[in-house]
């Protein structure tokens, strides 16, 4: 028996999936066992959500890396006894190799890997393995041979643009803030990423529970740039595992010299604190975000001045999302250059996205700016599950925009989605199939944005209430023709009218799903009728009495009681009594219960 080293993915989403028992049943039979040649680590997300528990065998004498999908207590129990004990590769259960297969091998083929570069592979509470995967190279680098001005300028070069949605010039950003005057600077990370009503956004919270020194690395050089000695990570309170392992960074770089007074022996202090938000979106916009670390309600305010010039208290303040930051000592390790020949002329590097909805292989990837969304969801991703129709990706999180299957060739980049009507956003896409109903897709989303508005602005506080009404009442089967010019007309005036990203891209689910799905629209309107077969007030189940079996199998499961038959005759459901719930069209063997 060789020596091994296991890992078992305890991201999240492992964790969600059950990757706590598999942990425990391993550690157990290691001590059982007796094996203390073979050690047991925790990892973050490799990206590979959906074959979540992840567990990952290395044979530490070789380098041969083996990684098993889908693993339960049991299947851990067979793992050790053929692999660990009896050096005997389980190869159908492997999804991805150092000897190059594995089923989901070529899941990796297009992407490349400088934010995720370590999520999934080290133990993210071991500032030893970040250290020895070239962290804190590129701090070292800098305060020992770079000016302010070096470093900005490096990040200038790179062409990084913010990767929180707008996209704005990262070196840039760090130029204003040096330039401004001011006896106290602030370095701040937004981590307010995602909420419960957006179930398509999750990077940055892999990026901090699986990588968080390469955050803290980031901001460290981003606050030398600037001059800042205090900083914040504002990180909602839903992501209490990131917030766990992000205290316990900040503290092994504390102790290491990385962080607080006198970086490195140096002249340099610099001093890091987390600030947990209560889950308001609104609070992803810069402004809104000082104000709640202000111990103020988030609420945004007008600009200028920039934060750069008054931020926190008045004093000068630059903000970067988790995944600019994720880049920045990447870039100084290993040149501005290299970063820039990845992407495309105005969009450089590499971008994460979290990948969700009716697509074979749910996760995380991160690829060169550029690829398509065709390679994206047919290549990386895929396809659709169960080999349904692709129908549209909506790409930028709630106030993103639906993209059709015209346009799947299109290149990500920041310039190209936001010619479609969409927006980079912060990484989402959300994948949706034929049977998906795109008024209802809109209807949702702004509900969302709705309900997340400050309410400071008038047409983000009314317009998008009004939208959402609109929608509500054609999904029910009550629109009228003119309800497409007055959304139409709403949605540029709240896009227009808004103070701050939140307003002023609510209205992109409405505006994109009338261009490029307003044949939806007008079923829904005039044929009283939802093509997707989606929207409950347009469709009734029926039993087909050619297919029906009288088996009572749908009657059994109906909560209401709407179903009534006999052995040998078909059954019949009440209509008026029915609740559409599709209960009776989940259970059928046969196939007898039609959506109409």
């Amino acid at each position: 028996m060789g020596k091994y080293k296991i890992t078992v993915g305890m991201g999240s989403c492992g964790i969600a999936a059950g990757a706590k028992p598999v942990y425990e049943k391993l550690n157990k039979l290691i001590i059982e066992k007796n094996h203390p040649e073979i050690t047991i680590e925790e990892t973050g997300c490799v990206g590979m959500c959906y074959k979540e528990p992840l567990v990952e065998v290395i044979d530490t004498e070789t380098g041969t890396k083996t990684l098993y999908g889908d693993v339960t207590p049991k299947k851990a129990e067979k793992i050790f006894a053929e692999h660990i004990e009896n050096n005997e590769i389980i190869r159908d259960w492997v999804v991805k190799s150092s000897k190059k297969d594995g089923s989901e091998e070529n899941l990796f083929d297009k992407q490349y890997r400088i934010v995720l570069s370590r999520t999934g592979i080290i133990n993210p509470e071991s500032i030893e393995d970040y250290i020895n995967t070239d962290g804190y190279k590129a701090l070292k680098k800098v305060i020992g041979s770079m000016s302010q001005v070096d470093v900005i300028e490096e990040i200038k070069k790179s062409g990084l643009r913010g990767r929180g949605g707008a996209g704005f010039p990262t070196g840039l950003k760090w130029e204003f803030a040096n330039k401004a005057k001011g006896d106290k600077k602030y370095m701040v990370c937004n981590a307010d990423e995602g909420d419960p009503g957006d179930p398509g956004a999750f990077m940055d919270r892999s990026v901090l529970e699986g990588d968080p020194h390469s955050v803290i690395e980031g901001m460290v050089i981003g606050a030398y740039a600037i001059g800042a000695n205090e900083g914040y990570i504002y990180c909602r309170a839903e992501y209490p595992l990131a917030i766990k392992r992000l205290n316990i960074a900040i503290e092994q770089a504390e102790k290491e010299g990385y962080l607080g007074d006198n970086i490195l022996g140096s002249d340099f202090s610099f001093h890091l604190s987390i600030k947990q938000g209560a889950g308001a979106f609104v609070c992803g916009e810069e402004t809104a975000l000082i104000a709640s670390i202000e111990g103020k309600r988030g609420m945004p305010r007008i600009r200028p001045p920039f934060p750069a010039q008054s931020g926190i208290w008045g004093k000068p303040t630059n903000i970067n999302n988790v995944e600019t930051l994720a880049n920045i000592a990447w870039i100084i390790r290993n040149g501005s250059d290299k970063f820039a020949s990845m992407g495309t002329e105005k969009s450089k590097g590499t971008k994460v996205f979290s990948l969700s909805g009716k697509v074979k292989r749910t996760g995380l990837i991160e690829v060169p700016m550029g690829i398509t969304l065709r390679e994206i969801i047919f290549d990386i991703a895929g396809g659709i599950k169960d080999n349904k129709k692709f129908k549209a990706v909506q790409v930028g999180g709630p106030s993103g925009g639906c993209i059709p299957e015209s346009l799947l060739d299109t290149p990500v980049d920041y310039d190209s989605l936001s010619a479609t009507g969409a927006i980079m956003g912060s990484g989402g896409m959300v994948v949706m199939d034929e049977d998906t109903c795109m008024v209802s897709v809109a209807r949702y989303f702004l509900n969302f944005t709705q309900n997340e508005s400050c309410g400071k602005c008038t047409f983000c506080r009314i317009g998008t209430k009004r939208m959402y009404e609109t929608l509500d009442r054609i999904t029910e089967g009550k629109g009228v023709p003119e309800d497409l010019d007055k959304l139409e007309e709403l949605a540029y005036m709240t896009k227009e009218s808004s103070l701050c990203g939140l307003g002023q891209t609510a209205p992109n689910p409405v505006l994109t799903t009338l261009k490029y799905f307003r044949d939806e629209y007008e079923a829904h309107i005039i044929d009283k009728r939802c093509p997707a077969k989606e929207c409950k007030a347009l469709i009734k189940y029926e039993i087909d009495p050619d297919k029906c079996k009288s088996c009572s199998i749908c009657a059994r499961n109906c909560p209401v009681s709407a179903i009534s038959g006999e052995k040998g005759v078909p059954y019949v459901i009440n209509q008026s009594a029915c609740i559409k719930c599709g209960n009776c069209l989940r259970v059928c063997p046969f196939g007898a219960v039609e959506v109409k």
